[in-house]
């Protein structure tokens, strides 16, 4: 098959131009064949998150040339392999990411760097892994990788009910890391069952009031409650950011490290989250199950200018 043959035909949700969900087009699209890198996947679920409404509307942290295919969170089957691709083989079930770019998921037949995706774990289902990969991995990043966190130590966690914060919370209390979390009243036991110790809620209480002197803090709310974080560090803790840039004249004064980071989702980072997932350690939560031709109901629920669920949103094209 020579370089740019078409491979597959599938139906793909589009940009020409960047806006509201009614820029999302819903195209016949051509596969070519994949880069020597590259594995084309037959996609059984996409996941729906945040960054597809920004990448939609233009307001990416990356650049994204027009036009574009939404989406990013694939579960499926391989069918179609690189040149280089040693790892898998044609059949191969996965899910992970599509690149770098966060872009083309939301396809019938969708093209993925093969250092982004995993083997999918066989105690889930395609609608299940395809909403994991960039919540799992970011939270894994933010707590070992980023906040360099180990057995013993503490951690705040700001929006610990949320779709990121909850498998922070997961992954915290497994590692015996000691886990105090803010979230909403209704959110309270849920956020405890998942494993934190000590749960406030930020409606009733000030966190500063609440805890001190924690070894990190990781920050998936942003605005006023990252700035009020800094005061509960230990000298040499860490601020983690998956939302926005922290301040570092703050930083500085308090004595501690803060950043914001960008979740870089691998094949070995998926391999541990699966190996965690197969032991039953986690706990996943999907939120709603769309049909594909309603991904643009899914962007309204991102935007909530309709009712949207807790947990993450799942466009399902085939489980089969």
């Amino acid at each position: 098959m020579s370089e740019g043959s078409k491979l597959f035909s599938g139906k793909a949700w589009r940009v020409h131009e960047f806006g509201s969900p009614e820029v999302m087009k819903l195209e016949q699209i051509d596969t070519v064949a994949p880069a020597a890198n590259e594995v084309i996947v037959k996609v059984h679920a996409a996941g729906v998150g945040p960054w597809d409404g920004w990448i939609r509307s233009g307001n990416s942290a990356l650049p994204q040339p027009l036009p574009l295919i939404l989406g990013s969170d694939i579960s499926g089957e391989i069918v179609a392999l690189g040149a280089d691709i040693t790892r898998f083989k044609v059949g191969d079930r996965i899910y992970g990411v599509t690149n770098k770019r966060f872009c083309g998921g939301y396809a019938e037949y969708a093209v993925a760097t093969s250092t982004m995706i995993a083997t999918k774990p066989t105690s889930i289902d395609d609608i299940e892994a395809a909403s994991l990969p960039v919540i799992a991995v970011t939270a894994w990043e933010a707590l070992f990788v980023h906040g360099r966190l180990e057995k013993g130590q503490s951690v705040l966690i700001h929006g610990a009910a949320g779709n990121v914060g909850a498998y922070a919370v997961q992954f915290a209390s497994q590692a015996g890391i000691k886990t105090t979390c803010t979230v909403s009243a209704e959110d309270m036991e849920r956020v405890r069952s998942l494993g934190a110790k000590k749960v406030i809620d930020y409606a009733k209480a000030r966190f500063e009031d609440e805890v001190r002197d924690v070894d990190a803090v990781m920050d998936f709310v942003g605005g006023g409650v990252q700035t009020r974080s800094f005061g509960v560090l230990k000298k040499g803790g860490k601020l983690i950011s998956a939302v926005s840039n922290p301040d570092q004249g703050l930083a500085e004064r308090y004595g501690v490290l803060a950043k914001f980071f960008l979740v870089d989702v691998s094949t070995e980072t998926l391999e541990r989250i699966t190996a965690w997932l197969s032991e039953g350690l986690l706990k996943v939560n999907v939120g709603a199950t769309l049909p594909f031709d309603r991904a643009k109901d899914a962007h309204l629920m991102l935007e909530g200018k309709v009712p949207g669920p807790k947990g993450k949103i799942v466009l399902v094209l085939d489980t089969a």
